[in-house]
């Protein structure tokens, strides 16, 4: 048996293990922290006899105390449920109208719009609700078929060209490459961009603003700002939804982009978007 080595400065037995000839030190551990680390494993063992805690085939150890974190979330979930009824019904029963009223019922309101905003609408119309090509922006005040909170529900309740929903929203844009020739068309572009800037070349203006008169003044009306009880957009603003500059407004003239919005008032029902459409116009642009 080898003789146990001392450390000539500390005399401290060293533990046999060496480094470049430097030996460690056999210190043993404080009792203090021994003991401390001996009452965690009796504290862990204790915890998983009493908590649900050892995985099985089919499950886990259930605990001696019966307590189950999932059990206790649903109870903190129906607590939460039951205190945000007390609002829902109260939106359920009141009128759009009645609810902005009520500055309490509006922030509910506002704030689970804003929720059910996230879930189902950004997709298209962006987290900001600043939309994008082919969808509108809706902070802005350019509403097609009204910003007013009613006019608002309506659109989200019955949606855009949605085939599903008989009381849809609906307009449609002719084709009109099918009737007028391309020079007219490229006319009729100059004249709609100098409604609010510069055309490529003004000479096309002139012409271009008889061949609105005589085709797109019906629904766009004579002074292009549009009808929004038709759905048909303002043209004398700078706000454009499927296109802009010359080249743009001359394909959209000649084979027109139509979007469609889902009726949501199915799948969400009335108080989901009562709240939608109070949020929606909360953003600034409603009316």
């Amino acid at each position: 048996m080898s003789e146990k080595h001392i450390d000539d400065i500390s005399g401290v037995e060293t533990t046999g293990h060496e480094w470049d000839g430097i030996r460690e030190l056999n210190n043993p551990m404080p009792r203090w922290w021994v003991w401390t680390f001996y009452a965690t494993i009796l504290w862990g063992i204790a915890y998983t006899i009493a908590f649900p805690a050892w995985p099985l085939i089919s499950g886990s150890t259930q605990g001696l105390l019966g307590w189950h974190s999932r059990a206790e979330f649903v109870a903190e979930s129906a607590d939460a449920k039951a205190a945000q009824n007390v609002y829902l019904d109260k939106i359920a029963s009141s009128s759009l109208e009645e609810i902005q009223a009520n500055s309490e019922l509006m922030q509910f309101a506002v704030a689970g719009g804003a929720a059910a905003f996230k879930i189902n609408c950004i997709q298209c119309h962006g987290s900001g609700a600043e939309g994008g090509n082919g969808y509108p922006n809706l902070n802005d005040d350019d509403w097609l078929w009204g910003g007013k909170v009613g006019d608002i529900q309506t659109t989200i309740t019955h949606g855009i060209r949605f085939t599903e929903d008989s009381d849809t929203r609906l307009s449609e844009m002719p084709a009109f490459g099918e009737m007028l020739k391309n020079d007219e068309i490229r006319e009729v572009a100059a004249y709609v961009v100098s409604l609010n800037g510069t055309p490529h070349d003004a000479s096309l203006v002139a012409p271009g603003a008889q061949i609105f008169a005589d085709n797109c003044a019906s629904c766009h009306g004579e002074d292009a700002k549009g009808n929004r009880d038709m759905g048909a957009p303002n043209l004398a603003d700078s706000i454009w939804l499927k296109s802009h500059g010359e080249d743009g407004v001359a394909a959209q003239v000649r084979l027109p982009k139509h979007g469609v919005m889902p009726a949501w008032g199915a799948r969400l029902g009335d108080t989901t978007v009562k709240q939608l459409t109070l949020f929606v116009h909360s953003l600034g642009g409603g009316e």
